[in-house]
């Protein structure tokens, strides 16, 4: 069984036991997170949503919070003596995703 859910802008494909990377949640480590806007379930009987499933929740375990790797952003303007180095490194949220719940 697997289930499509919507999270941080983006859409997921989760199946239990899987760990994912999303956009950092507002929780911290060892605590659980659910999902609730699920948009379709796939498995021996498929359910898709108009936009969501009704009553389906995915439920994930956080594994840690972090940052990615850093991207370097460079602006460089040739023969006007302008250049400019920038960083970034986007949060994430590990999860473990443990159960889908479809009702």
């Amino acid at each position: 069984m697997y289930a499509i859910i919507e999270t941080g802008g983006k859409q997921v494909k989760v199946e239990v036991g899987q760990e994912i990377y999303v956009e950092k949640l507002d929780v911290e480590a060892e605590e659980t997170y659910t999902f609730d806007k699920v948009l379709m379930i796939g498995g021996d009987k498929t359910k898709i949503g108009k936009p969501y499933v009704k009553n389906a929740t995915v439920t994930a375990k956080v594994v840690k919070n972090g940052k990615g790797p850093k991207v370097v952003i460079y602006k460089y303007e040739p023969k006007k003596h302008y250049h400019r180095k920038n960083g970034h490194r986007q949060p994430y949220t590990k999860l473990a995703i443990t159960d889908i719940n479809v009702e």
